[in-house]
């Protein structure tokens, strides 16, 4: 299940093209909620605009794009202070001394993987004066390269989080094996969902569990079947990546 991609480079791409790119994309993820008995409105569209500059996320943000997934801080902190009027959203892995920058300019983290990051980030947030929603990257595959917690290390890190003031846990996020196959990469999905529902009935006073991050280009539609509320979308706007300075 591989969206169709214009192969023409990013940097062509006009307000119109990525317009017409988050119309298609809406329109297959309300078709898609419908055919799983969901309501449209449950499944969030995260645009990824990790590794692109910032003149072509400039333009994506003038199409409309108020919310953008990034994977590096510095990366994000780079466009942040250039492009305003976009609340960031940092899906990649964060180490510790990259915490200053997530604190300062992002409004979710979706690959919290650690109580000591979790207690980091809280003091960052205290010295910004900010507060920031998170999510439990859970490593639903079981792959050794895949970053996240093995699903029975999340509900003893949901205890451990629960004195922090400023990072507000709010679901779980995970990424599906890379496979053709549906039900190799639904089977993730199916697994966070589940651990997710297990969860819920213990959740420490003001957590939320309500958020699964997961679904990407390749199989947003199956992880919507198995009950995603944000897809994180990056060629299927944006295009492919092959030339992105930040990949050098």
């Amino acid at each position: 299940m591989h969206a169709s991609i214009s192969q023409s480079d990013s940097h062509d791409l006009t307000e119109a093209d990525f317009r017409d790119r988050v119309a298609a994309l809406t329109a297959t993820i309300a078709e898609t909620a419908v055919q799983a008995e969901r309501s449209p409105e449950e499944v969030r569209l995260l645009p990824v605009s990790k590794s692109f500059p910032a003149d072509v996320v400039a333009t994506a943000v003038r199409a409309g794009l108020t919310v953008l997934g990034e994977n590096r801080p510095l990366e994000m902190a780079e466009k942040a202070q250039v492009i305003p009027g976009v609340q960031w959203c940092i899906i990649g892995p964060v180490q510790r001394n990259k915490a200053r920058e997530v604190a300062q300019y992002a409004h979710e983290l979706h690959s919290l993987d650690s109580l000591r990051l979790a207690e980091t980030l809280e003091q960052r947030l205290l010295a910004a004066d900010r507060h920031l929603d998170v999510l439990l990257q859970v490593n639903a595959s079981h792959e050794q390269a895949k970053h996240g917690l093995h699903p029975d290390e999340v509900a003893p890190l949901l205890d451990q989080l629960a004195h922090l003031e400023r990072v507000h846990v709010r679901g779980l996020m995970t990424l599906a094996a890379y496979s053709t196959e549906e039900t190799i990469v639904r089977s993730a999905f199916q697994e966070l969902r589940e651990l997710r529902d297990r969860l819920v009935p213990n959740l420490p006073d003001g957590m939320s569990l309500h958020e699964l991050s997961m679904g990407m280009s390749s199989d947003y539609r199956w992880a919507i079947l198995e009950g995603s509320t944000t897809v994180r979308i990056g060629t299927a706007i944006f295009g492919h990546r092959s030339n992105s300075v930040y990949l050098k």
